[in-house]
């Protein structure tokens, strides 16, 4: 079976399979987490900033649950082969931030909001695509199913602030068309990374599961399918921005509601 319920459930229950799976997440969210944590630290708008800030918190908490996944299996981290490091392949792509620019202690241009939010738009869409998968298909899960289920949630309000951050920019004196094509040269250079990335994580999956060589071919059709998708029709999802359902999704959080007397 080629399904992705079949696949993610056969990852799901072989030990080293599953380290692989969770050790390349907690490597993504950790390194998100410092990312935003560095953008927040250095941005003067008052309102923007504690938003960052909560976006790299956020990645920190799903870090440790993936890490925390692996732990109740009594698995240890494995290391993330460099050809399916995401966010470092996205970097050398010269997508986002780089963190040279992220380590010196200068503030944040409009430019540089600009390239992150735009940055984070095109990857959160990603982000909050696979976890919706992760949802369904593992979602009641006992043992894990309540830190995709937080996580999932957490994903969707971090795209909602994106689309809302990116369109209060293009009304504040900001190029509409200039943020456009900033959003389309970084969804083309997601999809082939997102790809990279997926064959090579096939690879080791296979390799680690036994696959035959029909069964991986027939997956790496199934990639190299899903970015010819992207490459025609795919990337607009990317990269149309909308009012959110979920608005102010990472302003304050609520406090306490008070007792009625």
């Amino acid at each position: 079976m080629l399904s992705a319920r079949d696949i993610l459930q056969e990852i799901h229950r072989d030990d080293r399979a599953f380290a692989l799976f969770c050790s390349i997440a907690a490597k993504g969210e950790s390194q998100g987490g410092w990312e935003n944590a560095r953008i927040a630290a250095l941005v003067d708008d008052p309102e923007l900033a504690p938003k960052v800030a909560r976006h790299g918190a956020d990645e920190d908490k799903h870090g440790r649950i993936f890490a925390s996944m692996l732990r109740r299996r009594g698995l240890d981290p494995v290391d993330v082969p460099p050809e399916a490091d995401y966010c470092m392949l996205l970097e050398r792509q010269g997508i986002g931030l780089a963190h040279e620019r992220l380590r010196r202690d200068e503030r944040m241009t409009e430019a540089d909001i600009v390239e992150y939010l735009v940055h984070s738009r095109v990857t959160e869409q990603r982000a909050a695509e696979d976890m919706r998968l992760l949802r369904r298909y593992l979602g009641d899960d006992p043992v894990i199913g309540r830190g995709i289920r937080m996580i999932c949630d957490d994903e969707e309000n971090h795209l909602a602030y994106c689309h809302e951050e990116l369109l209060r920019l293009s009304g504040n004196g900001q190029d509409p068309a200039a943020i456009r094509g900033a959003l389309e040269k970084t969804a083309l250079a997601e999809i082939k990374v997102n790809r990279d990335v997926s064959l090579a994580v096939m690879d080791r999956m296979g390799a680690i599961l036994g696959w035959s060589k029909a069964r991986q071919l027939a997956l790496k059709a199934g990639i190299h399918a899903t970015y010819a998708y992207d490459r025609v029709w795919g990337t607009r999802r990317m990269v149309r921005l909308s009012p959110p359902k979920r608005r102010n999704a990472m302003g304050p959080r609520p406090g306490p509601q008070p007792m009625a007397a």
